[in-house]
């Protein structure tokens, strides 16, 4: 069943308390869909389903903060055995080259990394876990972590949000083709955002080793 079908048919508290929980556990370490269930359960808030949208925004920031923070705690105590043991259990995710480029942007970047490391799926997962084994500050990395939540969680629930106030509008006046590119263009905006991103840490990375390659001239 589609998520948003799915979310459909629990009572609101329950959407509160599955996005917090998604969202958490994905901020952890472990690979969840917890963008796609944010996003599902925004645009069921701007349909009038009794779901409240700051609310939401604020469950969402919340379990990406604590979850964020769990991580980081067991990062910091596991170490890399940990990254490790996660490659065996999520190859996909935690191969060696995605540990080596993730740890190369946290240690270039620092609490950035943590902060845009928010909007990027792949950090997203790493954030936690490898700030705590990289012995980042606390304090660091929970002034970038709660920043990060809240720019991405409330943020991607406030633009979800708007696009389907409008392609409400849109509906009532066309068709269900409008709530459709409504949501498209809406999703769309996001990704191209995220991979604007994603290019310009990779290019960053580049020049970092490329700038590491170049010999030292006496």
């Amino acid at each position: 069943m589609h998520v948003q079908e799915w979310l459909d048919t629990v009572p609101a508290a329950a959407v509160y308390a599955v996005v917090a929980l998604v969202i958490g556990v994905e901020s952890l370490g472990i690979p969840l869909p917890g963008e796609i269930v944010l996003v599902s359960a925004a645009l069921l808030s701007s349909q009038h389903s009794g779901i409240n949208p700051i609310v939401l925004g604020a469950c969402a920031t919340a379990g990406a903060v604590v979850g964020d923070s769990i991580g980081y705690a067991i990062g910091r105590k596991g170490g890399r055995p940990l990254l490790a043991w996660l490659g065996t259990k999520f190859p996909r995710h935690f191969s060696e080259g995605h540990v080596a480029t993730a740890e190369r942007s946290f240690e270039k970047w620092g609490m950035w990394a943590v902060f845009f490391g928010r909007f990027v799926a792949l950090l997203r997962i790493f954030a936690g876990p490898l700030a705590g084994v990289l012995h980042m500050p606390y304090w660091k990395f929970l002034i970038a972590n709660v920043l990060g939540g809240i720019c991405w969680a409330g943020g991607t629930t406030a633009v979800i949000y708007y696009v389907g106030i409008v392609a409400e509008d849109w509906l009532k006046r066309f068709s269900y083709l409008g709530l459709v590119v409504a949501v498209l263009i809406g999703l769309t905006s996001m990704l191209v955002l995220k991979r604007k991103a994603t290019k310009a840490a990779a290019a960053r990375e580049r020049e970092a080793a490329e700038a590491e390659a170049v010999p030292a001239v006496d």
